[in-house]
């Protein structure tokens, strides 16, 4: 039993273990992320995928039809959806709804689900505005955004015990969260994200940027791991997940020089991102 939580310990070849057990996303959401950067794209077929699951098809045409984009006439297919949101935008709409609801942690892990999505959201969209920086796809930053933390979500799920006693240590002794993981169960959400990224053959430089986004210098390409480790600080700075607890984390400089942004006026970019959050999360509670 640990000392500190009153639980057995937590090892990460038991997180492995848990990971390996998880169903893969679904084959269209894999295909979706895959093809982020290929400009000859087949979108028809791609279109046809997506609505094949009723599901996400579903989210996608409430978003399309939507006062958010003042459409004139109802948007009946994805197609449609498509022509009116963009694909790009339709990828990352998908993968969201998918990932929304692919884990569900139980009330006794102290977990907040909105929360945790409002944060990924904002990081999201905070790399998105800063991939020009880096010469990289916005979509390609928007969707490491949105998995950044997925590591939080795996812990919180499988050990919801252990990850309230994360979190009451975390409150009381004003830490940073992964500081309160390691001490509390010796591994941390960075290392649960990238085995479950690595899980879902998920691409390689979004699975450095899951793994190096406290410790961007930690990846041998370090665009990706830049935009998100500055779009992380960004989005807790302007509290985008309304969390109290939350610490905003300390940029490293090596970031912030390799992707100009000593040189950056930061209020426009700051207002773009909680104006486009605020818009992007109402779509989702829909």
């Amino acid at each position: 039993m640990s000392q500190l939580t009153g639980l057995p310990p937590v090892t990460l070849d038991e997180i492995l273990d848990e990971v390996r057990q998880l169903p893969s996303l679904p084959a269209i959401v894999t295909e979706l992320i895959a093809t982020l950067d290929n400009e000859d794209t087949d979108i028809e077929r791609l279109a046809g995928g997506i609505a094949k699951d009723q599901a996400l098809a579903a989210r996608a045409l409430r978003v399309a039809n939507s006062p958010f984009y003042g459409m004139q006439s109802r948007v009946e297919t994805i197609h449609d959806a498509i022509l009116v949101l963009g694909f790009r935008a339709v990828v990352n709409l998908v993968t969201t709804a998918s990932l929304s609801g692919f884990f569900k942690p139980v009330a006794e892990s102290g977990f907040d689900l909105t929360r945790f999505w409002r944060h990924g959201i904002g990081v999201a969209l905070a790399g998105r505005a800063l991939a020009g920086k880096a010469g990289l796809s916005g979509e390609r930053c928007f969707t490491a955004g949105l998995l950044h933390d997925i590591g939080r979500l795996l812990l919180a799920t499988t050990r919801p015990h252990h990850y309230a006693a994360v979190l009451d240590w975390r409150s009381r002794t004003d830490a940073y969260l992964v500081e309160a993981e390691r001490h509390c169960l010796g591994l941390d959400h960075v290392q649960a994200g990238e085995a479950l990224a690595r899980r879902w053959r998920l691409p390689e430089d979004i699975c450095l940027a899951v793994a190096a986004h406290h410790e961007p210098t930690n990846a041998p390409t370090s665009g990706l791991a830049d935009v998100i480790h500055v779009a992380d600080a960004l989005a807790h700075a302007l509290d985008l997940a309304g969390d109290p607890q939350a610490l905003v984390p300390p940029v490293r400089r090596e970031s912030w020089r390799r992707l100009g942004l000593d040189q950056t006026p930061m209020t426009p970019l700051l207002s773009t991102i909680e104006q486009e959050h605020e818009g992007y999360c109402a779509l989702l509670s829909r």
